[in-house]
């Protein structure tokens, strides 16, 4: 729908050849092979987000650290303001969704969220108190609310619909490759630079900036395809809020809830690995380069194996493996402690190349396209009000019982949470899934295998 030029020849039936044979075999690699299948748009939009990320992991490497250890915040103090980190974008997401799918403008819905994003990394050089940055945090995390579902709809939309799964693990790895890129910049930056902390805001907005020229000027706007259909919804907020309606959206969005509200935060649990090894404070921001290094690696393997072998098992699947890495980190460690947490933090980022991208893919396959943006907000909000719930519970547990104590609490609620979407099962196989997008949504909330090859359809064909 947005890179027309970039969806008018199909992928080729033999992944070593260019489409009707002509120029040189590439090479026969798995990772040219899914980049040859990912539109144009998926490639530009992986650009932005990884240079953004690399903006935004070198203040989130650092915070914890940062707001514990020079501000003197206890963990509930921290846990407050993870929570308002991860969860406000929870209270626009919506917004964003619903601005992006009236009139098709998700790239200006975009831009707005990037930008406001890029506004707040110098914010955080004059904020040297807990309201104010605070407050900072919460603009940030608008931002970043603002933009993800019209991103993840763009993402979407370009991508036929049996390969979701795959387009949005090779913008999910290159997205995290930002992720790995942050904390070694922010660990070079304390290395070097005499500003310290101050030194790290500066550089990562200077990034930030760079992200969004890229996406303003390299990102195409909106330019439907030849022969696109009209819309057949009405795109309004009661339309979005009547998706519940549809069954699988609705138990795939309660899933996400259930399971989100488990979830340790990434900041935690760092927290919690630097005191098995009593690490200095200036190795702590390589803590996260390991779980950003299994993300990048297994993104695009899982989101292909997704799109295979079923988005909702690879989904549970790897909240199991999290729930393994909070076994590893409550067992008892005789042996030196460095395999064990090294072993976490693969796991740790086989979970997010599991559920991250995965999970948008199977919401894109349960919503109509003239609501895609919606549809995605709505499960993205239930998961982050429930991350931001569970970062606030954890951090009144941790202050009450202890770590340990804390995270046994976590690990019991996410067996029980995964017990219970495992018995929900919101889509059956990954075909299915992909099936739903094949043709107009039906009025029916079930999704039933096609029988006959499908027909081209918008999304298809644009």
């Amino acid at each position: 729908m947005y890179v027309a030029d970039s969806r008018t020849t199909p992928a080729p039936a033999d992944p070593g050849t260019r489409p009707g044979g002509r120029g040189r075999a590439l090479p026969h690699t798995k990772a040219a092979t899914a980049l040859r299948a990912v539109p144009r748009t998926v490639l530009v939009l992986g650009t932005v987000s990884l240079i953004t990320d690399v903006s935004s992991e070198m203040v989130t490497a650092v915070l914890p650290l940062y707001l514990v250890a020079t501000l003197g915040l206890s963990p509930l103090g921290f846990g407050l303001l993870d929570g308002v980190y991860n969860g406000v974008s929870a209270l626009v997401r919506l917004v964003g969704g619903h601005l992006a799918d009236r009139g098709g403008r998700h790239k200006a819905a975009a831009a707005v969220g990037y930008g406001l994003s890029a506004l707040c990394k110098p914010l955080l050089l004059l904020a040297h108190s807990v309201p104010l940055i605070s407050l900072v945090l919460a603009a940030d995390r608008t931002g970043k609310g603002l933009r993800t579902a019209p991103r993840d709809a763009m993402i979407s939309l370009a991508s036929s619909p049996r390969t979701q799964g795959r387009s949005f693990g090779v913008h999910r790895a290159m997205d995290t490759a930002g992720a790995l890129l942050g904390p070694v910049t922010a660990f070079a930056v304390l290395r070097v630079a005499a500003g310290g902390y101050d030194a790290v805001f500066t550089v990562s907005f200077c990034v930030a900036v760079t992200g969004v020229l890229v996406l303003l000027l390299f990102v195409p706007g909106r330019t439907p395809s030849p022969g696109t259909p009209a819309p057949t919804a009405r795109v309004s907020l009661a339309a979005a809020a009547g998706l519940l309606r549809r069954a699988e959206l609705r138990r795939l969005t309660l899933c996400a809830l259930l399971l989100g509200l488990a979830t340790v935060s990434d900041s935690f649990l760092y927290l919690l690995l630097q005191r098995r090894l009593d690490l200095a404070q200036e190795w702590f921001p390589l803590l996260p380069v390991a779980t950003a290094g299994s993300f990048l690696l297994l993104a695009i393997p899982l989101g292909r194996a997704a799109d295979c072998w079923g988005r909702w098992r690879t989904f549970l699947a790897g909240h199991l493996g999290l729930l393994l890495a909070y076994g590893l980190v409550l067992a008892p460690v005789h042996a030196p402690v460095l395999p064990v947490v090294a072993v976490v933090l693969v796991l740790h980022g086989a979970f997010y190349a599991a559920t991250d991208g995965v999970l948008m893919a199977a919401a894109a396959g349960v919503t109509p396209p003239q609501l895609r943006s919606s549809g995605l907000a709505l499960v993205q909000t239930g998961q982050a009000g429930a991350r931001f719930a569970c970062s606030v519970l954890f951090g009144a547990a941790w202050t009450a019982w202890g770590d340990r104590t804390a995270l046994s609490a976590a690990a019991v609620a996410l067996a029980a949470s995964a017990g219970v979407c495992a018995l929900l099962r919101p889509l059956r196989t990954g075909t299915e899934a992909a099936a739903t997008e094949d043709g107009p949504a039906a009025p029916s909330t079930t999704v039933e295998p096609p029988t006959t090859d499908p027909a081209p359809t918008t999304e298809a064909a644009g």
